[in-house]
């Protein structure tokens, strides 16, 4: 595997006006509206996978197959993030929005209607990627509103709001009969009503930009560590997502057992990424980066030994998500920091891909081995975070990183997020 390059030095780019006065304000309402319209969507998000798995089980369709149908919302989501550009050059971001938001809302009811596992394999596939085509249009429009004032603020109110609002979703699960229509009929409504803020706050056509593009072999042989670091992570997150209320339910937990389960890693994230982001300024990242994943390697260890229904195994899945979340994000920072500032946007679709391609791979490995055990959704997690410490700690002897003062500020980005944020991520010394 080729080293990673030290980071060039990009020209200097013309700063960017800075609104004040009363353009201020509107831009602070309109952003206001924004992650009202974010909240919204996550929210019905977070919601609908806690209820489907739930419901899933409750059905019998198996541990595995309820989780290869979860696991199809990903390859949907890799699908739409690689169509959603082309949809909004030629319609236009507010129509997007609106007929994918229609889509996705009428998805849901669909799956309330007809259930078994073909229709809602369709479903999640069908739902991945209206759902991935909608979160490149909010981040478009969120691009439109950032300013260097305001961008560190902006993405930091993005990955706390995306995260919250899926918690929430997820908590709601508890507040219906999952067997009935009610909870259904609450995320198409989340869905439907996140295009009115959403459609309101924004301009109907902010740019979308073609960033320099970056091949996958390129950003390898330039900052392989980023590249395997989204992968692994993204076979990790993405079985909490889609096989861990799937999980919960054939263990036996009731719905609010579930929901809190489910929910306690999003919350864990909201206190892990900060800290752990500003200390990854201090010492050199891949550090963190390795400490990070062998804490939540090691909770996913000491998960098995308890019972999930317990505080203590809420608190542990909480630990968990606050050292396992951040790792993405110092992922990308990772990769910017050998990057020039015209290569971080088509950098970022690539590791956007990889970490989807992950978030694949993991809940289908943890889908078929659930059928042997259940704790393999454990084993394929803590598998993913120990690969992630060992091949980082490899790096770290083969190749010299960048010094603390060459490296970038760390933001933090959702791990959900698609490429069209990566202009949130300017370089800031």
């Amino acid at each position: 595997m080729a080293a990673e390059r030290m980071p060039r030095t990009s020209r200097a780019k013309a700063p960017e006006p800075v609104v004040g006065g009363p353009a201020l304000a509107s831009t602070a309402a309109r952003s206001t509206a924004l992650f009202v319209g974010i909240a919204l969507l996550m929210a019905g998000n977070g919601l609908q996978n806690t209820l489907l798995g739930v419901r899933a089980e409750s059905e019998g369709f198996g541990s595995t197959v309820a989780g290869l149908v979860m696991a199809m919302n990903f390859v949907g989501f890799l699908v739409g993030a690689a169509v959603a550009p082309h949809f909004l050059r030629q319609v236009g971001h507010v129509r997007v929005f609106a007929a994918l938001a229609s889509a996705g809302s009428s998805v849901v009811l669909v799956q309330a209607v007809f259930v078994s596992p073909v229709v809602w394999g369709v479903g999640r596939f069908a739902w991945g990627i209206c759902f991935a085509a909608l979160i490149v249009v909010a981040e478009t429009w969120l691009n439109e509103l950032a300013t260097n004032e305001n961008r560190g603020r902006m993405l930091a109110r993005y990955m706390v709001i995306t995260m919250g609002a899926i918690a929430t979703g997820q908590l709601l699960v508890a507040t219906a009969d999952t067997d009935g229509f009610a909870l259904f009929a609450v995320v198409s409504v989340m869905v439907s009503l996140a295009l009115v803020p959403m459609s309101l706050s924004a301009s109907a056509s902010p740019p979308v930009v073609a960033p320099e593009r970056v091949g996958l072999r390129t950003l390898m042989q330039t900052a392989p560590t980023g590249v395997v670091v989204a992968f692994l992570v993204g076979a990790a997150l993405g079985s909490i997502s889609a096989i861990g209320p799937v999980y919960a339910a054939s263990r036996g937990l009731a719905p609010i057992q579930v929901a809190l389960f489910v929910a306690a890693p999003m919350v864990g994230s909201l206190f892990g990424q900060i800290p752990l982001g500003r200390l990854s300024d201090r010492v050199p990242r891949r550090i963190v980066i390795v400490a990070a994943a062998l804490i939540a390697g090691s909770a996913c260890v000491v998960m098995m030994l308890l019972d999930e229904a317990t505080l203590v195994g809420v608190a542990v899945m909480a630990i968990m998500g606050a050292f396992a979340y951040p790792i993405y994000s110092m992922a990308v920072a990772q990769a910017n920091d050998w990057l020039r500032d015209s290569q971080r946007a088509g950098a970022s679709a690539v590791m956007v891909r990889m970490n989807g391609v992950g978030a694949t791979v993991g809940p289908i490995c943890a889908a078929i081995g659930m059928s042997v055990t259940l704790n393999a959704f454990y084993v394929v997690m803590a598998t993913a975070h120990v690969s992630i410490a060992v091949f980082v700690a490899g790096r770290m002897l083969l190749v010299a990183g960048p010094t603390v003062e060459q490296q970038g500020t760390f933001l933090p980005i959702p791990a959900r997020a698609s490429a069209a944020v990566a202009t949130l991520l300017r370089r800031r010394r």
